[in-house]
């Protein structure tokens, strides 16, 4: 596919070298046409850059990176009829770094940011997945040990089959992937932040992941399994 991957921080990075390593066709947005990191990995990993606007228009899938406090103005950048009728993977955080760390994590106007994106571009097709894990975790997730799990949601279930798909492609089994539902789901796991980083600050390490436990679920426990020193580009 031609996917645009929207934010040029560590996720942003980490998710687009994945997708070219897999043969699509990838774009990295930024606010500029010139930034210098959206440039590096283009010439580094064989992608294009540009403006958000200038990724988004010909993807066929949106990858949004972005920090969560920024999302909005980076999606209202990118274009709405540069998203219409598109998927949008929303793997971001409402992460506020205004007082240090940790972050405070925010739910803007009490809703998550995927809910806010979705609201403000309801052509598009918005799916939460991957935000709760270390981006290295995201596209290896043999690098933790055990069973554990990702989550995605989303109003569109077509939207959340392609999503699944893309994550089966990173290494995700079936039995790792659990559909929560609608888009609401998403302040749920983005409220699962705060304990991801209180883990993340006892263990000194972002190679863990949550795993849920139970009858009908195939699950087996919470394992433990490198992350980086900011847990927003972990």
């Amino acid at each position: 596919m031609k996917i645009a991957v929207l934010g040029t921080g560590e996720v942003g990075r980490r998710l687009a070298t994945k997708l070219v390593s897999l043969g699509h066709e990838v774009a990295m947005g930024s606010r500029t046409a010139d930034n210098a990191d959206a440039a590096k990995w283009a010439e580094e990993h064989g992608g294009t850059h540009g403006t958000f606007a200038d990724a988004a228009g010909p993807a066929e899938l949106v990858v949004n990176a972005t920090g969560g406090l920024v999302s909005l103005a980076a999606l209202q950048a990118a274009g709405a009829a540069n998203l219409r009728g598109k998927v949008l993977v929303d793997v971001s955080n409402a992460l506020d770094f205004s007082e240090g760390f940790p972050p405070k994590v925010g739910l803007p106007d009490g809703r998550s940011v995927a809910e806010q994106l979705q609201s403000a571009f309801p052509e598009t097709r918005v799916v939460k997945t991957l935000n709760t894990m270390t981006n290295t975790v995201m596209v290896e997730p043999g690098r933790v040990p055990g069973h554990h799990n990702v989550f995605l949601g989303g109003d569109d279930e077509d939207a959340k089959a392609v999503v699944a798909e893309l994550l089966a492609s990173f290494g995700w089994a079936a039995d790792r992937i659990i559909d929560l539902g609608d888009l609401t789901s998403a302040r749920a796991t983005e409220q699962l932040l705060p304990l991801w980083l209180r883990l993340y600050g006892m263990l000194g390490t972002g190679d863990f992941n949550f795993g849920v436990a139970g009858t009908g679920t195939g699950a087996q426990g919470l394992s433990g399994g490198s992350g980086s020193d900011r847990p927003d580009r972990p």
